[in-house]
């Protein structure tokens, strides 16, 4: 009861803990629920066949998402007939795909829309309009693209434009032709569907199937059918899972440290008052017992909130990841009751856990100790604080040289390293720090004529605690914020840098509203295009990006081309594979079939590919392959027909266009950590500041009483708040610059090219602006009510 009592009393000092378990709990609930969501459910294009039969998936990959490798095509075939000849089977269908696109449509890199007439048995939609394809040049097209059976119709596919006659349109996507034109234009077979009799059972044809399958497939029926969803869905749910786990265990953490830090003033706040209580008797564990208590009203109230609010918002949530690119186009969220149940026992959890250091200092508080405390903070730091202090700090300056002589891959742990230390390091020092530094900051007001600056400047450097208490959450964003965004600007920066200095040629030819360059818009380039496929290497038939180059690749990358019967493969692969130079690779190729290679040749891990073949046999075995781009090593410009879909760059904009899509979501997936840790720092300084604000009533009167108006007043409150957020904001900026410098210094001593280091001002200015906004309203909002209070009494 004591508990819930001061709680009420003294709901100023508890209100950001409850907003922070709140926000924490929403978001822990969002990701949660969109997590456990099923994703975009089956591909309506099979979503007619009640049972599909999947070729077995190769050795999976970290972090790669490609299709299962084919069948060869006569294993596909006799796979075909036994399943086709099942019980209560009307049809086994093979389907396949290639690579089809009307001029002005979008499609995805990677996305191949077109297919044989009789895959159309295995959609969830027939004709519209018209009838099916009989003839090499007729063909069916989604009835959204406005065309009519017996127009012409241009089609990009990947010899070039073709002109093919509607004879019918669907109502659904993809473009269909005969099934031997689709031969000419598709690669292996990957699915087999079943149309089913009228009134068979689908679970008992998918057991017998399975029987008949064995080891060469894995059948799918129900729910099950949309693991047959394309790989591109696949990788963005993937890369949504790993911004939603980063967003919710950024915000558990960010919690504790937010109630932490928001007890620990309060404690110190309330110093008397605990050390009256240990007078009339209470005991150091009753003490323990009612800063608990208090936590436990704040996390049961907060955490109900976000629950609640977590459930609410996860739809919006989720329209809002699939317009980052975070989740595929038609995912939808599903709602779990147990989560938000689970969430907020989490979020109660997170609360008494942020006031377990508080509650142990405020048993500690004796009963005379706490009578004899004046208002200045005499000793502000604990033995304990100045060790952890003083060894992150360090920590984090070892990171920062450390960045200046680490490979790529060890940098970025180094720079969170630095990030880590050198916040977590001032911040803990700061009770020591923020006397010294703020009398260097406010020695000017010394010198000002009036009362105010007096005030102002003995206010900061008197009442530490209040004034590191303030500084910290500033010092601590804008930290993270400089070193987290500049580090990003400056890898991405010189990433683009690397690729352009890779290639030696004049210019670059690249798409221009399709996934890929034709061989009609190759032929135009004198100089050498990466026909892009996956191939399948060794027993596991592990997935590996591979390219088919012509001998100008020589030329452009100073590696000597493959040809023939020869394969030239990255380092990395060949370790993993025991491929060495001289060695034979097993390779399967896009349409099933299996080719020995001989390994010429092994590169470096910075080629834009794993494998790279001579162009013929990729293009014989992959007839919907598409080049990623084409580079120009002739004088000459291309001639590029608007009807290509190409367009000339200069290899320097190629670069930075290349992972144009990745960067842009490491980029939003930085912001979005940057933005919560900025929404709790505003929450904290708002809480520490609101608190403090409302422990001050007694010197507004005392100001008042010796003649200072309210104006005053309050343009002194306003000043300390710009002073203490200056102060953090230029020791956030003075923590970051040793780690930035060595990211810069080690990247351009790896590349041995020029890295300017990049730092994201905007985003800056708009963090530290943020925070002066929050705290100045958190200051005079409640000291100007005050006041008025005090008018009226």
């Amino acid at each position: 009861m004591i508990s819930l009592a001061t709680a009420r009393e003294r709901w100023t000092s508890f209100l950001g803990s409850f907003v922070a378990v709140a926000l924490g709990v929403a978001v822990v609930t969002m990701s949660a629920l969109v997590l456990l969501s099923d994703g975009t459910g089956v591909p309506r294009r099979l979503a007619g066949a009640p049972v599909l039969v999947q070729s077995p998936a190769g050795e999976r990959t970290g972090g790669v998402f490609a299709e299962n490798p084919p069948w060869a095509p006569e294993r596909a075939e006799e796979l075909r007939r036994e399943l086709a000849e099942l019980p209560g089977v009307a049809a086994a269908v093979s389907d396949r795909s290639f690579y089809a696109q009307v001029p002005g449509s979008e499609q995805r890199k990677g996305e191949r829309q077109g297919h044989p007439w009789s895959s159309s048995a295995l959609a969830a939609y027939g004709l519209s309009a018209g009838r099916p394809p009989t003839t090499k040049g007729e063909i069916v097209v989604d009835a959204s693209l406005g065309h009519r059976p017996g127009e012409p119709v241009m089609v990009l596919t990947a010899r070039g434009p073709q002109r093919f006659s509607v004879s019918g349109t669907m109502d659904g996507p993809g473009y269909y032709v005969t099934d031997r034109r689709a031969a000419e234009l598709a690669g292996g077979v990957r699915a087999i569907g079943l149309v089913l009799e009228p009134g068979t059972d689908a679970t008992r044809v998918a057991d017998t199937a399975r029987r008949t399958v064995g080891g060469d497939g894995t059948v799918l029926a129900g729910a099950a059918r949309d693991a047959l969803a394309p790989r591109q869905d696949e990788m963005t749910r993937w890369i949504g899972g790993q911004v939603l786990t980063a967003m919710a265990l950024l915000s558990a953490f960010v919690t504790v440290f937010n109630v932490s830090s928001t007890f620990a003033f309060a404690v110190a706040q309330r110093r008397r008052e605990f050390g009256l209580l240990r007078t009339i008797g209470a005991t150091p564990r009753q003490v323990r017992r009612l800063v608990y208590g208090e936590a436990l009203v704040v996390g049961v109230a907060g955490a109900g909130a976000g629950s609640i609010a977590g459930v609410a918002l996860a739809p919006a949530m989720t329209g809002l990841l699939i317009d980052a690119g975070f989740q595929p186009v038609g995912f939808e969220v599903g709602i779990r009751w147990w989560v938000p149940a689970a969430a907020w026992a989490l979020g109660v959890a997170v609360a008494l856990a942020g006031a377990g250091a508080a509650s142990r200092r405020a048993s500690r508080v004796r009963p005379l100790e706490a009578m004899r405390v004046a208002a200045v903070d005499n000793r502000p730091m604990t033995r304990r604080r100045w060790i952890t202090g003083l060894a992150a700090t360090g920590l984090g300056a070892v990171c920062s040289v450390g960045t200046a002589f680490a490979g790529a891959d060890g940098m970025v742990l180094l720079v969170l390293g630095a990030a880590m230390g050198l916040t977590a390091g001032p911040t803990l020092l700061l009770p020591v720090l923020a006397g010294p530094l703020t009398g260097a900051l406010t020695r000017p007001l010394a010198r000002r004529r009036g009362a105010t600056a007096v005030l102002v400047r003995e206010n900061m450097t008197t009442a530490v605690r209040r004034t590191s208490a303030a500084i910290a959450p500033v010092l601590a964003t804008v930290a993270f914020a400089v070193l987290i965004t500049s580090a990003v600007q400056t890898t991405q920066s010189a990433d683009t840098t690397r690729q352009a200095a890779a290639v030696r040629a004049e210019a670059a030819v690249v798409p221009r509203g399709t996934p890929g360059l034709s061989d009609a818009a190759v032929a135009r380039v004198e100089g050498t295009a990466l026909l892009s496929t996956t191939v399948y290497g060794g027993e596991g038939r592990a997935p590996l990006s591979a390219a088919g180059v012509s001998p100008g690749f020589e030329r452009a990358y100073r590696v000597r081309a493959p040809r023939g019967n020869t394969v030239v493969v990255t380092a990395a692969v060949a370790a993993a594979h025991g491929w060495r130079e001289g060695r034979t690779a097993v390779l399967t190729f896009e349409d099933g079939r299996v080719g020995r290679l001989r390994v010429t040749a092994v590169v470096d891990d910075a080629m834009p590919y794993q494998v790279f073949l001579p162009r013929e046999p990729v293009r014989a075995h992959d007839p919907s392959a598409l080049a990623d781009v084409a580079y120009r090593t002739g004088p000459t410009p291309a001639g590029l027909p608007a009807g290509l879909g190409a367009e000339e760059v200069s290899v320097a904009a190629y670069a930075a266009s290349d992972d144009a899509e990745e960067d842009r979501l490491v980029w939003h997936f930085t912001l979005i950590l940057v933005t919560i840790t900025a929404g709790y720092t505003m929450i904290s300084v708002a809480s520490t500041l609101l608190a403090a604000t409302a422990g001050r009533t007694r010197d507004f009167r005392v100001l008042r009483l010796s003649g200072a108006t309210p104006r005053q007043v309050l343009l002194t409150l306003a000043a300390e708040t710009c002073c203490v957020v200056t102060l953090g904001g230029a020791l956030g900026l003075v923590v970051a610059v040793p780690a930035l410098f060595g990211t810069a210094h080690g990247l351009r001593e790896e590349l041995g090219l020029p890295v300017e280091l990049a730092v994201a001002w905007p985003w800056v200015a708009g963090v530290i602006t943020g925070c002066l906004l929050v705290a100045t309203a958190a200051t005079v909002l409640p000291a100007r009510a005050a006041l008025r209070r005090m008018r009226r009494a």
